[in-house]
């Protein structure tokens, strides 16, 4: 077993994450240090693979740090690549001349490269970044990792006795508070600047007391796909977490897949469901048996409950059955399939109620025809396993259009349209024809989606009445529950809700803008907590070229746990938005949501669930009320210290009650367990970077929709500012030598920090659409935090040069590699690279000025730049290894799952010319984030701002 402090977390640590050569210590070959180099990359790919010989396309392809992967972390001392001694050789490609203006380079000849010889990938100069974000549900975490240092303890029979015939390990009691925690490791920010790679670090190791769980199992405690905690060690006093200044909040993602096949969680068949009398939380492997196994101890509130006879018995095969395999004593995150007293009334099936907009605007640019495509190729992907699903079909433009959809069975059965004019109180004509189960009129309805688009071809009507549907689909479907999906390519300016055009360009980049960012009318806020009551859930898909007031609208989702997608200036004429949205609607259609759902956070006597942040609706104090539970969101939960916290951990319970798409009550319960700790130091040791930046994109997100975007950027610099002076006056000394000291694992706080208040959501520009803004808004609130993440600090990727092994699956992984992520700095860039900038939702390939004929050959199929496709599009497939290679890594930077996160989003790829296109060459660059931009500040100049501001 590890020493706790061995699980040190930083620059400096004795042996990081308890693996020495996973990760080595970085201090000896980042940022200048002097040292032996990494090993070169495993295999020479166009050798083993019998692939064509590699080419060269960088200019000077032996210069020190010239190409973006020439020396992760900037250029070494010995000026040389890696601490090598330089040596003096000519710019070339791969040992050809440099072109000038009137010479075409020769091409061919002995062995060229591509770039700058590589190490494999290397990471925060120079040591393997681990797979991105999470290790696989499968592998054991490293001794000192994420799951806590309980699991080094197989051998130790932990537990307690059981009923009879079963196995009683004996338990261990408590022992005293663990001794080291995560190690502090102060770094200078100034000296020893932040690199991206330190991003895709697993957070600080959760390290807790011997014998904490009943079990040994290496899943006792929850992993941080589901929940993540801003602190992995939690202060014993409200005072001490004052005096940190840093947030206590939980960022809970209770899915990490669309679908279960993708994320397989422990299920408990038996219906046997232990619970405390008291607090009503659920056994957990955190929970002591006492009485020879006949009673348990409640982990959160200490009371003595019974074990339930049926815990040691498997009715169906009549036998006992050994306790301490139960997936609750050995799993942290486990799904019980509930019992009838958790229902209120039988299961709900799943609805989908469409509500097309029919207008002149959605006909013209293919919505309706795309949509209605869409749904019907999507048929066998809807979940329908208990043969329930119903559909129903609204289509809306001054008037509203009710289609009665006959069963397959009825003879002569057509399809009626029945149009209603009167938008006020709207009446529902043969409702029970107007949801229809999608097994028993799967023909007719097919048929249906089939003419739709014939039936409004010639509509000229430029009207929507979508507020008067939304209130007619709200009455048909509250009966039931369900899901309101709204496909719309106008603003609502008919009956109900109705909405003004209200964008005004003189009113961007000053402090009124934020009046835009407001719902314009009450309708939408207190129609959606009416649907909320009513288990009604509404998604917006938003389509317009013109004004849509994405503000307003929003409001739906956000109140019934639904979401916004906004598509700007979207038209079927282009294949890219074609594709781009039947891919995503379909996926979206095939995702498995729970119904009816409620989730609820209980935790350790002492601690609170204060605020919640995310697209729900607040029902209690501690309640928030889903009407359909998605499964690509994150929830953030800030935790209050009301009492003094006298136990060496405290836990955290989530749990989720919800119907599956296939009528099952089931509650998914996800326990997770920190350690306590009276010392600031250890408090800092063991802060998750990542999030607590989530934490703080929804505080901003709130505070920009209530006090404007000024007060939000003003909130994120000043908590930098104040986490930055508190460092320097607690655990500094008061002195920071003329740098900027601290921790290493939040290192990258204020890049991010920056990212935040650059982000398109929150930046002061005068050139943001106000829909663009607010569609932001909802991205920042409701992304899972990988995404989060990367949508505030984008990847940016070095294509020319990347390392042999990147863009080919890993042998060991079947995975394919991704080049080494760089800082997101203008520096990085040489006018004859290949870049890919990626922020999750958009894709930019930025070719350089002086990119060579080969490489625009090799990649585009085209000799000149000129010639080239700028703006949205797709990759040629080309027979060739590089263009394979590029195309791999951008579909791979698309890859969420293996990230464990469940998106819809299919991202444009921009190609963008360093010479071309002006607005397109700027939008790229704002995504450059450690750059200055338009009234933003680079991280220089903001590194020197926050070093004034803290010095002062």
């Amino acid at each position: 077993m590890a020493a706790p402090n061995d699980g040190g977390y930083g620059q400096y640590p004795p042996q990081p994450y308890g693996e020495q050569s996973e990760y080595p210590d970085p201090s000896a070959q980042a940022y200048g240090g002097t040292a032996s180099p990494p090993p070169q990359a495993a295999g020479h790919h166009a050798a083993d693979h019998g692939r064509k010989k590699k080419r060269a396309y960088a200019a000077g392809a032996f210069d020190v740090a010239a190409g973006g992967n020439a020396a992760v972390g900037g250029q070494l001392p010995g000026g040389g690549q890696f601490g090598a001694p330089q040596q003096p050789v000519a710019p070339a490609y791969g040992g050809y001349p440099q072109p000038d203006a009137t010479q075409v380079p020769a091409y061919g000849g002995a062995q060229p490269q591509y770039g700058i010889p590589q190490p494999a990938a290397p990471g925060v100069g120079g040591y393997q970044a681990p797979e991105p974000y999470y290790p696989s549900s499968g592998a054991p975490p490293a001794p000192g990792g994420v799951a806590g240092i309980t699991s080094g303890f197989s051998s130790m029979q932990l537990g307690a006795g059981a009923g009879p015939g079963a196995q009683q390990p004996q338990q261990l009691p408590p022992q005293a508070r663990p001794g080291p925690l995560n190690q502090l490791y102060p770094t200078d920010l100034l000296n020893q600047p932040f690199n991206v790679s330190e991003l895709d670090l697993p957070p600080p190791p959760i390290i807790l007391p011997p014998a904490s769980s009943v079990t040994p199992s290496p899943d006792a405690n929850c992993s941080p796909k589901y929940v993540r905690s801003t602190l992995n060690a939690v202060p014993t006093t409200h005072s001490l977490l004052k005096k940190s200044k840093l947030p206590f909040a939980l960022v809970i993602q209770p899915y990490a897949a669309l679908h279960d096949l993708d994320d397989p969680v422990p299920i408990v068949q038996d219906q046997v469901i232990s619970r405390c009398r008291r607090c009503r939380s659920y056994i957990n492997p955190f929970v002591t048996f006492l009485d020879h196994g006949h009673r348990w101890r409640c982990n959160m509130c200490n009371l003595t409950n019974d074990v339930p006879q049926a815990f040691d018995w498997d009715a169906a095969a009549q036998k006992s059955v050994d306790r301490w395999q139960r997936a609750e004593l050995n799993h942290a995150v486990v799904e019980f399939v509930a019992p009838q007293e958790y229902m209120v009334r039988p299961p709900q099936p799943l609805v989908y109620l469409f509500l097309f907009d029919v207008s002149y605007a959605s006909v013209s640019t293919g919505l309706l025809a795309t949509s209605a495509r869409t749904i019907l190729d999507s048929l066998n992907r809807i979940p329908n396993a208990d043969r329930r699903t119903r559909l129903g079909f609204i289509a809306v433009d001054s008037s509203l259009h009710y289609f009665s959809i006959p069963k397959d069975e009825e003879e002569n059965g057509e399809t009626s349209m029945l149009v209603v004019s009167d938008l006020d109180e709207p009446f529902l004509p043969v409702p029970q024809e107007l949801l229809v189960p999608l097994t028993e009129s799967r023909a007719s309805i097919e048929s249906f989606l089939t003419k739709l688009p014939e039936m409004f071809v010639n509509n000229q009507s430029n009207g929507s009445c979508m507020g008067s549907a939304l209130r007619a689909g709200h009455k048909l479907i509250s009966p039931l529950g369900g899901k309101i999906v709204v496909l719309s390519a106008s603003l609502p300016n008919v009956g109900y809700g109705k909405l003004e055009m209200r964008e005004d360009k003189k009113l961007l980049g000053t402090s009124k803008e934020s009046s835009l960012l407001q719902t314009a009318s009450g309708f939408y806020k207190s129609f959606a907590v009416e649907c909320s009551k009513n288990q009604v859930s509404i998604d917006m898909f938003l389509f317009s070229s013109q004004y849509q007031d994405v503000a307003s609208l929003s409001n739906l989702p956000r109140y019934t746990g639904g979401q916004t997608w906004f598509y700007p200036g979207w038209n079927a004429g282009r294949a890219e938005d074609a594709i781009k949205f039947a891919s995503e609607f379909s996926d979206y259609l095939s995702s498995e949501i729970g119904l009816e759902a409620v989730l609820r956070v209980r935790a350790t006597t002492g601690l609170r669930m204060n605020t919640f942040y995310g697209n729900f609706f607040n029902r209690s104090s501690d309640l928030c009320a889903f009407p359909a539970f998605p499964r690509d969101q994150c929830y953030v939960v800030e935790v209050a210290i009301d009492e003094n916290l006298g136990k060496n951990l405290v836990c955290m319970q989530t749990a989720v009650l919800h119907t599956t798409c296939n009528g099952e009550r089931r509650i998914r319960v996800m326990t997770l367990a920190l350690p306590t700790t009276s010392s600031l130091a250890d408090v800092y040791a063991s802060a998750d970077q990542c999030a607590v930046t989530t934490y703080y994109s929804h505080k901003a997100v709130e505070r920009a929709l209530s006090n404007g975007l000024d007060s939000a950027r003003d909130l994120v610099q000043s908590k930098i500012t104040e986490l930055l002076q508190t460092f320097k006056k607690e655990l500094a000394g008061g002195s920071m030598g003329g740098g900027l000291q601290f921790p290493s694992n939040l290192r990258g706080l204020p890049a991010l920090f920056l990212g935040l208040i650059k982000h398109v959501g929150l930046r002061k520009s005068a050139q943001i659409p106000s829909d663009l803004r607010s569609a932001a808004l909802c991205q920042l609130s409701t992304l899972p935090l990988p995404l989060l993440i990367q949508y505030i600090y984008p990847r940016l990727y070095s294509l020319h040069d990347m390392p042999d092994n990147a863009g080919i699956p890993d042998p060991e992984t079947s995975q394919i590699v991704l080049p080494p992520p760089l800082n997101l700095s203008s520096e990085r860039f040489m006018p004859y690279g290949l870049y890919l900038i990626d922020d999750g939702q958009t894709q930019f390939l930025w070719v350089g000025r002086d990119a060579v004929p080969q490489l625009l050959l090799d990649v585009f199929s085209v000799e000149d730049r000129t010639q080239l496709h700028v703006g949205k599009g797709a990759l040629p497939e080309l027979e060739n290894d590089f263009n394979e290679r590029v195309r791999a890594v951008i579909q791979k930077s698309r890859d969420y799952k293996s990230r464990g996160v469940g998106s819809i989003i299919v991202p444009h790829l921009y190609i963008v010319r360093e010479d071309g296109e002006p607005s397109l060459k700027l939008w790229a660059q704002t995504l450059l984030v450690e750059d200055r931009a338009d009234q933003g500040m680079s991280f220089q100049q903001w590194m020197g701002s926050l070093r004034e501001k803290v010095s002062a």
